[in-house]
C-alpha cells in the first residue's frame, strides 16, 4: 500500500478517500475543516490520521488527492500560509480533483513543478453514487508519466480513468461537458413543458423524443419530468444528484474560460441566469432537472381548446 492523504472529505471526497482504503492502502492522512467528516472516516478505519491543515498533512505524506469547492479554495489549500507547497518534500505528487478554472489549474501545475512536485488536474463525472460505487471518471491533465501515476491511485476510485493532454485539460473537457449538459437540460425541460402543457402526455413524449432526433442523456437517461422514469432525481423531488448551485457554478467557470478565449456562449450563459433564478427561488440544493419544475411552474397551467 501507498501513504496517500485527502484534502476534502465532502459528499465525494469521503466516498472516494473510503474506496482508497479499501484498495489496501495502509494509512491514509486526511484534513477537512468539517470535523464531523473527519470523525466519519475515523470511525470507518483505524487506518485513518487526522492533520490540522494541509501543510501537516504535506509533512507525513508524499502523494496527495484534494477534492474542493472552488479556484480560490484550491490556490489557498496548495499555495497559502499553512497549504501543502510549504511542507511537501521535494518528488512529492499531487492530484487535484476539484472543478476549477483550468488557467488556475495550469498555473498551480506550473507553480508546482518550478518547486520540484508534479500536480495533475483530474476533475471527476459521476456524482456521489458513482464516488460511493468507485465508478466515476476522472479526466486528467498532465504529461503522460504524471498521467500513468496518477491512474495506479485513481483506478481505486473510478472505472474510467482519461488522460485528457497536458495541465489544465482536464477541467477543459470538465466545464465544456457540463455547458453542453446545462444547455441541453434546459432545452429538454422547455420542451418536455411545452407538450404537456399542449395536452401531451409526459411519457409518450419522451419515448418518442428519445427515438427521435431530440434524443440525448438528459432525455434518455435523466428525464426531468417526475412520472417519466424510476430512480432519477425527478422521481423523488429532485432530491439528490447534481445540485443546480453546482451545474452555475459550471457554467460560470465555462463563461469566464469563454471570456479570456473569446469564444461566444450565448446559450450558456442564459442557461446560467436560468440556474441563478432557479436557485434564488430556494431550489439551489435541488437537483439540476428541477430546471422542468421551474418552467412548469412559471407557466400558465394545462390550455383548454
Amino acid at each position: 500500500g501507498i501513504n496517500a492523504e485527502y484534502g476534502g472529505l465532502g459528499n465525494m471526497g469521503g466516498f472516494m478517500a473510503l474506496n482508497l482504503l479499501k484498495s489496501g492502502n495502509k494509512q491514509l492522512v486526511v484534513f477537512d475543516k468539517s470535523t464531523q467528516a473527519l470523525n466519519y472516516l475515523k470511525e470507518k478505519s483505524n487506518n485513518v490520521i487526522i492533520a490540522k491543515s494541509p501543510a501537516e498533512v504535506a509533512s507525513q505524506a508524499r502523494t496527495i488527492i484534494t477534492m474542493l469547492p472552488s479556484s480560490p479554495h484550491v490556490r489557498e489549500v496548495y499555495q497559502g500560509q499553512d497549504g501543502i507547497f510549504s511542507t511537501a518534500s521535494k518528488g512529492s505528487f499531487f492530484i487535484d480533483s476539484s472543478t476549477i478554472d483550468p488557467l488556475v489549474a495550469r498555473e498551480l501545475a506550473t507553480d508546482a513543478s518550478k518547486r520540484g512536485f508534479t500536480l495533475v488536474d483530474a476533475p471527476v463525472s459521476g456524482g456521489v453514487t458513482g464516488a460511493e460505487k468507485a465508478t466515476l471518471t476522472f479526466m486528467v491533465g498532465g504529461e503522460a508519466g504524471a498521467f500513468v501515476q496518477a491512474k495506479e491511485l485513481l483506478q481505486f476510485m473510478g472505472k474510467n480513468i482519461v488522460h485528457c493532454g497536458p495541465s489544465g485539460n482536464g477541467q477543459v473537457v470538465k466545464i465544456c461537458n457540463n455547458l453542453a449538459l446545462g444547455i441541453e437540460m434546459v432545452g429538454i425541460s422547455e420542451a418536455m413543458n411545452l407538450g404537456i402543457k399542449l395536452g401531451m402526455d409526459g411519457k409518450l413524449l419522451a419515448n418518442i423524443f428519445n427515438s427521435s432526433s431530440a434524443r440525448c442523456w438528459s432525455s434518455d437517461s435523466y428525464n426531468p419530468v417526475p412520472g417519466v422514469m424510476e430512480g432519477v432525481p425527478s422521481s423523488r423531488d429532485y432530491a439528490g444528484g447534481f445540485s443546480v448551485d453546482l451545474m452555475a457554478k459550471d457554467l460560470g467557470l465555462a463563461l469566464s474560460a469563454a471570456q479570456n478565449v473569446k469564444a461566444p456562449i450565448p446559450l450558456g450563459a442564459v442557461s446560467n441566469q436560468v440556474y441563478n433564478l432557479i436557485s434564488t427561488k430556494g431550489d439551489g440544493d435541488k437537483d439540476f432537472s428541477v430546471a422542468y419544475k421551474f418552467f412548469s411552474n412559471s407557466s400558465a397551467p394545462h390550455q383548454k381548446k
